[in-house]
């Protein structure tokens, strides 16, 4: 957690967000009031935030990963749009994505041109997600993938490897990620393009897909810049 950060949280007076990142960061919440909502509650817990900040509270809401990443940036300044406070103060405090915590884990894989796809359908229409993904494995794109499967959702992440497969080599390095970041909790492993969904894979996996330039280097996944050595 960063210096600023940590300033923010001692100065507002309500934290608000989802209860399992609330959770995470229980050993820095002291005097603050805590309004935690479920998963899928996204926009309550953004007006909740913005009911607040309108009645002159300092609030705070905690998003994971990097809140302009699939975060609640977005949603916050609709929702102000929405709520007609466009002329609240509001600050947005960059983090660490998905896609970086991986990639510092498995080496140097996102060292070119890469995209970055979610496979939840929620919010976007599954034709939507495969044409990006079709599009991006043709421009030879390396892949972060974030919510690759769910309980509900098994095959998407089978059929990007379907399409893939079309694009590169079956034996193209893939960086399976578990909780980047996150201590204890945190698991890495390489695997190849052909194989990977034969791994244990969930909401909390970042799946990492090299291009035709990535390769195993001793423990690493590393993707050439092109430097000439």
């Amino acid at each position: 957690m960063t210096a600023r950060v940590q300033s923010v949280l001692n100065e507002v007076e309500y934290i608000v967000g989802y209860k399992t990142y609330i959770d995470l960061i229980r050993p820095f919440i002291t005097h603050q009031e805590v309004v935690a909502t479920g998963m899928r509650q996204e926009i309550d817990r953004c007006r909740e935030a913005i009911r607040l900040a309108g009645e002159g509270h300092r609030v705070a809401v905690v998003s994971s990963g990097d809140a302009g990443v699939y975060g609640m940036a977005g949603i916050i300044i609709e929702c102000m749009e929405q709520a007609g406070l466009m002329d609240l103060p509001l600050e947005i405090i960059p983090g660490v994505t998905a896609a970086s915590a991986a990639a510092s884990m498995l080496g140097a894989p996102l060292m070119h041109d890469f995209a970055v796809i979610s496979l939840s359908d929620l919010l976007t229409p599954w034709e939507v997600i495969e044409k990006r993904v079709r599009l991006a494995a043709e421009g030879d794109f390396i892949f972060a993938i974030y919510n690759p499967k769910s309980q509900g959702r098994t095959q998407h992440i089978e059929t990007v490897r379907e399409i893939l497969l079309q694009y590169r080599r079956p034996d193209t390095p893939v960086g399976l990620v578990r909780e980047a970041l996150r201590g204890d909790e945190s698991s890495v492993l390489i695997t190849n393009l052909a194989e990977f969904t034969n791994h244990p894979i969930d909401m909390l996996t970042t799946v990492i897909v090299g291009n035709s330039q990535t390769r195993i280097v001793g423990p690493y996944m590393v993707t050439s810049r092109g430097y000439k050595l």
